[in-house]
């Protein structure tokens, strides 16, 4: 079962801007660097994507190696973030927030932290899903779209990525 993407990897910008509006106008956090936190908020939602493309790469490697059958990829995949201690699935918004928060601890760009991490998550939390929501929607569009084809192989991913942008322009989400 290769899922797509579970961060919303489509619209980062538009994601990281409303978290650092949400954190800001409620008072968690101060900055005089809005764009500058929501660009911090927005690198760790990319390193997101790309980490998890790799191991999407790992997983059919390791499939490949072991002789399985693409019904494995879900396993496998799971147990190769495992190994990376990296959140994927339902463990992927709780990854993320705890990143985000992690990155304003660290960042130049916040000038102080008001709320203690459970507010911080509750904000984060609250945004991620509801752009998550829209990409489900995405995905199982594509997939009812694409149900001919054999999932995990070459030419579902090819038609998968066709078929999504397709509906990502349809419903104006590029």
């Amino acid at each position: 079962n290769v899922a797509p993407t579970t961060t919303t990897s489509t619209r980062p910008e538009l994601i990281a801007a409303e978290i650092t509006a949400s954190l800001v106008d409620g008072g968690d956090i101060e900055t005089s660097q809005s764009d500058e936190v929501a660009k911090d908020i927005e690198a760790v939602l990319r390193e997101y994507v790309r980490v998890e493309r790799q191991i999407d790469e790992e997983a059919k490697d390791r499939l490949a190696r072991m002789g399985g059958t693409y019904s494995g990829f879900a396993k496998v995949k799971k147990t190769v973030a495992k190994q990376r201690g990296f959140g994927i699935g339902e463990d992927a918004v709780t990854y993320i927030v705890s990143q985000l928060i992690e990155c304003f601890l660290h960042s130049n760009n916040v000038d102080e932290i008001f709320s203690d991490d459970q507010a911080l998550n509750v904000k984060i939390r609250s945004v991620l899903r509801k752009h998550m929501a829209v990409d489900e929607e995405v995905d199982k569009e594509v997939r009812d779209k694409i149900k001919n084809l054999d999932e995990g192989t070459r030419t579902w991913e090819v038609e998968y990525e066709k078929v999504r942008d397709e509906v990502k322009k349809k419903l104006k989400l590029t």
